[in-house]
């Protein structure tokens, strides 16, 4: 079982950044693959990123690529999001999400174990 908690959403201005972490607890949570969903209004929820439990291997939506990175600390069970260039379109809110093992379509969230609350990010125009 692993526990995630989103922080670091907020309301930011075109072009600005902003770095999203999710805290994993569990007893064998650096075991996990971790990554990144969104959902904006009226939307369904679509794959951000991903990275392997070893951080080794890393995985980005195409509309993200270039400007979002993925990265994780395991002695600290965190994960984390720097997202860069933020766009209106990006506004959305942002889930944490867990696997224990990253299969080849990470790109589906039905095939994600454990989920956040999520964690709200608005970039204005």
């Amino acid at each position: 079982q692993v526990q995630l908690v989103e922080s670091g959403g907020g309301l930011v201005q075109a072009g600005g950044s902003l770095r999203l972490s999710c805290a994993a607890s569990g007893r064998t949570a650096s075991a996990y693959a971790m990554g990144w969903f969104r959902q904006a209004p009226g939307k369904e929820r679509e794959f951000v990123a991903a990275i392997t439990a070893s951080g080794s291997n890393t995985y980005y939506a195409d509309s993200v690529k270039g400007r979002f990175t993925i990265s994780r600390d395991n002695a600290k069970n965190t994960v984390s999001l720097q997202m860069n260039s933020l766009k209106p379109e990006d506004t959305a809110v942002y889930y944490c999400a867990a696997v224990h093992i990253l299969g080849i379509s990470y790109y589906y969230e039905g095939n994600w174990h454990y989920w956040g609350q999520g964690t709200q990010v608005t970039v204005s125009s």
